[in-house]
């Protein structure tokens, strides 16, 4: 299997700064779909420079006339590694269009042929604890009993813990489960990586995350979480008819647990993210006049390293060598 033989972390880091600064013109504007093109765009052009071979595995659908950057669409140059791409230009296309907070950019390169393809399926069950909490999780358990495993696990009481949770109708039952065994909870509008780098990220105050959110954002979570620890429990889980019978035609079980080494078979991944609209995870991009401020994670698997960054824009100096629209 060929795999990536230089550090694409940066490299990355690159495509979704230049994604985040490109889209962070419409915070607050109430056009998600301007943001998100624009990210696109962004996105598409930085990765042209880039010396992979790569074929986007987690993308945003099949190729139409929507801006998105599609489900088999070649990325790269073509002259480097072969690759499976895993991309999300804007996480929270809503939070970036009224204005709230925790809106990134993401992406994440692992192997060719090592990442799951999701297929039909648009929604996952999803069950994220921390490295010290990995071998006692049981996404088919009780919500309460879960907890009280994870706490014991992470030697806090149940009410010690926060639950990343999003404010969904579909998680309900789930929120009254939480709430009855005492834990705490905090809910987010959207953003379900976000809430699963959070999970697993030691200077984070969410402790879990539970429930079910997108299935694409499920395999990038699964990228950040075998590189930083911790663990994912996963299930396909259709919130419509027509969902569950295209996952019934297409001969897949729902019933299968996935594991996060499921969702991406490989060590030697790569993962970036960039704030958009800033938030409780990664500060947003901060507009200075003649240029701008991002802040970013930057992870690569074989080593295990993260590097937090900030990074400081000259739009003047910038826009002499880059294609990238930053204004």
């Amino acid at each position: 299997m060929e795999v990536p033989s230089k550090n694409l972390a940066l490299d990355l880091t690159r495509v979704t700064e230049a994604a985040s600064l490109a889209s962070a013109r419409w915070l607050g504007r109430g056009d998600k779909n301007s943001g998100d093109k624009a990210a696109v765009d962004a996105m598409r052009k930085s990765f042209s420079s880039l010396d992979i071979d790569g074929t986007v595995i987690i993308g945003e659908g099949e190729k139409d006339e929507a801006p998105m950057l599609y489900n088999g669409e070649q990325l790269g140059t073509g002259n480097g590694p072969r690759v499976d791409v895993a991309v999300d230009p804007v996480e929270g296309t809503r939070l970036l269009a009224y204005g709230r907070p925790n809106a990134i950019s993401v992406v994440g390169v692992a192997p060719a042929n090592t990442m799951f393809n999701p297929g039909p399926s648009y929604y996952m069950k999803k069950l994220v604890v921390p490295e010290a909490a990995s071998g006692v999780i049981d996404i088919d358990a009780p919500a309460g009993e879960n907890l009280t495993k994870i706490a014991k696990a992470m030697d806090k009481d149940v009410d010690d813990l926060t639950v990343f949770v999003l404010d969904k109708p579909r998680h309900a039952k789930l929120i009254d489960e939480i709430r009855e065994v005492g834990a705490r909870i905090a809910l987010f509008t959207d953003g379900d990586i976000t809430g699963s780098l959070m999970a697993v990220d030691p200077h984070s105050d969410i402790d879990v995350m539970m429930g079910t959110g997108g299935t694409p954002e499920g395999v990038l979570s699964a990228i950040a979480i075998r590189i930083m620890g911790g663990s994912m429990q996963a299930k396909l889980d259709p919130q419509g008819g027509g969902e569950k019978t295209a996952l019934i035609n297409a001969g897949i079980d729902t019933r299968h647990v996935l594991t996060e080494k499921e969702l991406v078979k490989s060590d030697d991944l790569f993962f970036a993210a960039t704030g958009i609209s800033g938030g409780s995870f990664l500060h947003g991009v901060k507009f200075t006049g003649k240029g701008a401020v991002t802040h970013s994670m930057s992870m690569r698997g074989l080593t295990g390293t993260i590097r937090y960054m900030e990074a400081v824009h000259n739009f003047r100096t910038l826009m002499k060598v880059s294609a990238v629209p930053y204004d």
